[in-house]
């Protein structure tokens, strides 16, 4: 597996042949830098609109080690956030009000051994908590059984990866046995409450596509997870969040391994929607690395592209700062724009 930097180099030389305008023989695309798009939109240079979005990665092991993880989490990795660096995510929140929202992230965020104690600490700040559960945490072992009733009892809103309703597409995507694994783990979370109308305990899924092309429609496909989930598990859910694979991480060795890369970076190029760009996550998110460090989105932080401010470290946060600083874009961010946009809370435009 090649270095995040090496990746980010592979992006770059990449980006330099994007950089070259001229006209695809067979479809016509004109290959444009990302950030010279943004100034055709009259977006460059993309700014902050407000901070309303912490966005914090505890560590990147985890139980699963999916083909599409955009953070290369699996088993072996031993990045983990401490409890000092958490401390600082709290000294942040508590003097800000308006930063309201607190995204945990992973690898399997559970895995970190402060995690509970993080997020009791959140709910006493009255945060609203979003944790993302790749559902198989649930079962791995009983350090983990309870897991349901922990975030019942915080309030916290689940996001759950399912790539597909079907077994045999997400077992690809996740691993053998991973799908039966999640939909016993979905109906642990139904049997509490979670996706269940007037319940106020929100569990929404993902949909990641499983090879080089785009996703369909948002409205169309939560549609048919809903009937096939209902009618062929007795499973609700409250949402369904479809996310564009960025070409960064795993996702990027499979498109350049499989000769993939050029003709996905097109059907983005062309896909480029300037409603989704100028509403793009990182113009409301920070996001916190496991080690502290401040990235514009989590996308940004796989490729140690952090921000371009002062205030480089949550431990010296500082919001007017952080408001003026220029986002920081390359060819990537062309996935959190294409069609109806891509952010960690689905479609945006």
């Amino acid at each position: 597996m090649k270095s995040l930097k090496a990746q980010h180099h592979a992006l770059a030389d990449a980006g330099a042949q994007l950089a070259i305008i001229a006209h695809g023989q067979n479809s016509g695309a004109v290959r444009i830098p990302f950030g010279d798009k943004l100034a055709q939109s009259n977006l460059y240079p993309l700014k902050p609109r407000q901070i309303r979005t912490l966005q914090v990665n505890v560590g990147k092991m985890c139980n699963q080690t999916c083909k599409h993880c955009h953070v290369d989490a699996g088993p072996d990795r031993k990045e983990i956030m401490t409890a000092e660096t958490m401390h600082q995510c709290l000294d942040v929140l508590r003097k800000r009000e308006q930063l309201n929202v607190v995204d945990i992230t992973g690898g399997a965020p559970e895995m970190n051994p402060n995690f509970r104690w993080f997020v009791e600490q959140l709910t006493e700040l009255g945060k609203q908590v979003i944790v993302r559960c790749n559902l198989t945490i649930l079962l791995a072992n009983k350090k983990y059984a309870d897991l349901p009733d922990f975030y019942k009892k915080h309030r916290v809103e689940v996001v759950s990866s399912l790539p597909f309703y079907a077994q045999d597409r997400t077992d690809r995507q996740r691993g053998d046995g991973v799908f039966d694994a999640s939909i016993r783990a979905l109906r642990l979370l139904n049997q509490i409450g979670y996706g269940k109308e007037g319940s106020g305990l929100k569990l929404n899924l993902v949909y990641n596509p499983s090879g080089a092309f785009l996703p369909s429609g948002q409205t169309a496909l939560e549609k048919s997870y809903r009937d096939v989930l209902r009618q062929q598990f007795s499973i609700e859910f409250n949402d369904l969040f479809v996310i564009t694979n960025m070409p960064i991480s795993r996702f990027l060795d499979y498109l350049l391994m499989s000769g993939n890369y050029d003709n996905y970076m097109e059907k983005l190029i062309q896909a480029y929607n300037p409603a989704a760009a100028a509403n793009v996550m990182c113009r409301d998110t920070i996001s916190v690395g496991w080690d502290g460090y401040l990235y514009d989105c989590d996308f940004n932080q796989m490729l140690e592209l952090k921000v371009n401010s002062r205030s480089r470290h949550i431990r010296e946060f500082n919001d007017r700062a952080l408001m003026e600083r220029e986002i920081v874009v390359d060819n990537h961010c062309y996935g959190c724009t294409a069609g109806s946009g891509s952010s960690c809370g689905g479609t945006i435009a």
